[in-house]
């Protein structure tokens, strides 16, 4: 079912130059799904007895930097392209789990591994954490009415990953969608009908083309009203739509559906922690205190908004199984159970041991402290990487002055690499 290959000239061409920071690195296929990975082993030292998995809902992670900074740090590493690399609209969310577990089927039997460890980054820690809750509590976590859809029965008995490293994991795509939609659409048959009252790039209602847009209490009650009555609408449609095809597929085209989360355009939503969180700080030094966001303004426009680069091409079934959560309240009135992509609904079904991590330079901080009071794990840690992009990256747009985050990288993977050696 699975075959290792030792990566060729024209393999290193397809995944970068980042394999070649490991001497022998092997091309993993995996079948008969068309899921495929990159295993990488540390040059030297001891032969490692834990191994890390890395995996997304479409992004090729096969050659993420985890993959080499975790494998000289000692650790078997395997980064995964799941089925649907590369293509939102061939998701069936459910299904990816089916492609971690030959993952972690395939880890647990290579010489010396002992433990299996689940790498979360972005849109990982939705895939990483659905599965790891399905794991721990059976298919009925996943075939809940409440669901928006249902997972079948090939995802009974998956064998248990033995914690999981959450990298500025995002909530959700489907909570992103939820909150990139633009409430002014009045209808979907023409997106350029909006309502004036819920024009995020109105100045009117807050919005600054030339810096951060501040938008009221007002303005802010009814826009993430308004995305929530949207997305609600979009899924009445698709389920409609669905039904009349008894159950089959489509395409399904959501206009207006990027740049229009304005917590990008506002920097004071979401902008920090709610009480005092640890903060690793460039030296490598860990400080307890409210932790605020230092991501620079986002400068999506109008203009953007009304184009094709902000529509969604999906189909039905991507659209309800990882694009769609039911809500009242885009910020704080998400149903995250509705959705199975859906990190903060996962992690309260989960008891391994799970480390959260966000990058303060993004805007995912405030939802990885959601992330770390939900779980339900005993163990459970939250730390903040100082001056870090979402990429793991220092975030120069963010200094203040030349290389005042030049270290986040080593920091985070030091950090990481310590959490995972102290538990196994």
């Amino acid at each position: 079912m699975i075959r290792p290959i030792s990566l060729t000239v024209s393999v290193f061409a397809l995944l970068g130059t980042a394999l070649t920071a490991q001497s022998h690195p092997e091309y993993i296929r995996f079948n008969p799904s068309s899921a495929k990975g990159a295993l990488y082993k540390p040059d030297s030292g001891p032969a490692p007895h834990v191994a890390v998995l890395l995996i997304h809902r479409t992004n090729n992670f096969m050659s993420h930097p985890a993959t080499t900074e975790l494998a000289k740090r000692g650790f078997l590493v395997l980064g995964m392209n799941p089925r649907s690399d590369n293509n939102e609209a061939a998701v069936s969310f459910e299904d990816n789990a089916l492609d971690i577990r030959s993952g972690i089927e395939f880890l647990r039997r290579q010489p010396g591994i002992t433990r299996v460890v689940l790498f979360g980054h972005s849109g990982g820690g939705p895939a990483t954490s659905f599965y790891q809750a399905v794991a721990e509590q059976g298919v009925p976590y996943c075939q809940n009415p409440a669901k928006l859809v249902s997972c079948g029965a090939a995802l009974a008995n998956l064998p248990r990953a033995d914690g999981i490293v959450f990298a500025d994991a995002h909530p959700g795509v489907s909570v992103n969608v939820l909150r990139s939609l633009n409430p002014a659409v009045l209808d979907e048959a023409n997106p350029n009908r909006l309502d004036p009252a819920l024009d995020p790039f109105d100045p009117r209602n807050g919005y600054s083309p030339n810096g951060a847009s501040h938008y009221s209490d007002a303005f802010k009650a009814r826009y993430f009203k308004g995305q929530a009555d949207r997305m609600n609408r979009l899924i009445a449609m698709a389920k409609e739509r669905q039904a009349a095809l008894s159950g089959d597929n489509d395409v399904l085209v959501v206009r207006r559906g990027e740049g229009a989360r304005i917590m990008e355009l506002d920097p004071g939503i979401h902008h920090a922690t709610v009480r005092p969180q640890r903060l690793l700080k460039n030296d490598g030094t860990v400080v307890t205190q409210v932790v605020e966001s230092v991501r620079p303004v986002g400068r999506s426009t109008a203009q953007q908004n009304a184009s094709f680069e902000a529509t969604r091409v999906l189909t039905l079934r991507s659209f309800l199984s990882a694009n769609a959560v039911r809500a009242t309240n885009a910020l704080d009135g998400v149903d995250w159970c509705s959705s199975n992509n859906s990190t903060p609904c996962a992690v309260q079904s989960i008891s391994v041991p799970v480390l959260f991590t966000a990058m303060a330079g993004h805007y995912f901080v405030r939802d990885n402290e959601i992330h770390f009071d939900m779980a339900a794990s005993r163990d459970k840690e939250f730390i903040v990487i100082d001056g870090a992009t979402h990429n793991l990256t220092p975030c120069t747009a963010c200094e203040n002055t030349p290389g005042q985050y030049s270290n986040v990288t080593k920091n985070f993977f030091d950090y990481v690499a310590a959490w995972i050696n102290k538990r196994f």
